[in-house]
């Protein structure tokens, strides 16, 4: 690269460190960490503007082909979820860093709540 400030290349606009990431995560062989992290991001927004009771409650722990899973502390905040499911699955699918899945699945300490019968979503 020339050392003047005038040259084309040096008034290229700089690349934005959040489009190199994606690339570089690739390259480590850390594209999978790097999804999820976005996902846990992308949904600690939506839980934070859609459900502010659940903030700090519910935590996404893997994302899957089909489905969101997501740790509660209280059955009531995996109610509470269930019930916003369609809603919180569409915003998750629109969102920058979301994906379209099909199931929530909600878990808590004890057992998988998605498991003990309630439909899932």
């Amino acid at each position: 690269m020339s050392n003047d400030p005038e040259s084309p290349q040096r008034r290229r606009r700089p690349d934005r460190i959040g489009d190199l990431l994606p690339e570089a995560a690739r390259r480590l062989g850390l594209e999978t960490e790097f999804r999820l992290a976005r996902a846990i991001t992308t949904w600690d927004a939506l839980v934070a503007e859609r459900v502010p009771p659940a903030v700090g409650a519910c935590r996404l722990v893997r994302l899957e082909t089909d489905a969101l899973v997501v740790a509660v502390d209280e059955p009531i905040v995996g109610a509470e979820l269930r019930m916003r499911a369609l809603e919180l699955l569409e915003a998750f699918a629109a969102a920058p860093g979301g994906a379209r899945v099909r199931h929530l699945r909600i878990q808590t300490a004890e057992r998988d709540i998605g498991k003990r019968g309630a439909p899932r979503v």
